[in-house]
């Protein structure tokens, strides 16, 4: 398109075919495989959300992905229309070392390119269980193994976190290279992300000097307040490009997706939720393909 031709509906338009025609907007598969853990202890900054509709546009356009679930709550196993209760195979048993992680994956509703490990009630317990194994902070790196995502065949793997700073995030923190961290754009955004990094630092003076904060995505967006704006410049100030380009709005459909057992690019892919988790998805997959991601 020449720019002459730029108008904001012709922007518009744009996006909603990288939605709704995926096939003719593929994108660019990572130069190596990239593990994500999704975290933030703030509960309610869509976390579960951002992991499973970033996932979701990406297995949409061509690349393999997998989403293990590791919240007991099971949030994104249930967006991701994955079977999830008491009894089937979960990354609950994959830590235990019942099974192979290959055991427990299913194929997502939303994509026939996207994977999921669900997360079943049994994980609640699995915090005390660990307390007493062997190197019980690599569990989920151990079953996570090369060899296992080789099988699979996957580009990226997101892992989801439970709303806690406990030994289900070490793991997820200690099984993963990067860390994408979604902050809401809200009065409250900041508080206890100063604990989560200090965090993420022990971490990697500790168990795994290749973790680093290579993402951050701000949701939750409000345009029409003027607080959404100055969280968002606080934001890009201290973290810099770590930051996403891509702004996640507000949205009542990316919010009642989930009760329908969908993402919202399949619960109303021409929304503008659906389409702002495509061009995150697009901005992350593009800054893969060109090597080290921002952090490392």
């Amino acid at each position: 398109m020449r720019s002459t031709d730029w108008t904001p509906i012709a922007e518009e338009a744009e996006r909603a075919a990288r939605v709704l025609h995926p096939d003719r907007y593929a994108m660019p598969r990572p130069t190596h495989r990239r593990i994500l853990t999704v975290a933030n202890q703030k509960g309610g900054v869509g976390k579960t959300t951002s992991t499973v509709n970033v996932a979701a546009a990406l297995s949409m356009h061509g690349i393999r992905a997998l989403v293990i679930d590791l919240d007991p709550q099971g949030n994104a196993s249930t967006a991701l229309g994955v079977e999830h209760r008491v009894g089937t195979p979960s990354v609950y048993e994959a830590l235990l070392g019942e099974i192979r992680l290959t055991d427990a994956v299913v194929v997502s509703t939303a994509s026939p390119r996207l994977l999921c490990v669900p997360a079943t009630i049994d994980l609640a317990g699995a915090e005390i269980e660990l307390v007493s194994m062997v190197a019980r902070e690599n569990r989920l790196r151990q079953a996570l193994s090369p060899e296992v995502l080789d099988d699979l065949d996957v580009d990226y793997v997101f892992v989801d976190c439970p709303p806690s700073l406990g030994l289900l995030t070490v793991n997820a923190l200690v099984a993963a290279a990067e860390v994408l961290i979604p902050i809401q754009c809200e009065y409250y955004a900041l508080e206890g992300l100063g604990q989560l990094l200090s965090n993420i630092d022990l971490v990697r003076a500790h168990l795994n000097t290749e973790l680093h904060v290579s993402t951050i995505l701000l949701t939750m967006y409000d345009g029409r307040t003027k607080l959404a704006d100055q969280v968002t410049s606080e934001v890009r100030e201290h973290f810099g490009d770590t930051v996403l380009r891509t702004v996640i709005p507000r949205s009542v459909k990316v919010s009642e997706a989930p009760g329908y057992g969908q993402t919202v690019l399949a619960y109303d892919p021409g929304s503008r939720g659906s389409m702002s988790y495509v061009d995150a998805a697009r901005e992350i997959a593009e800054r893969g393909a060109v090597g080290s991601p921002t952090g490392g």
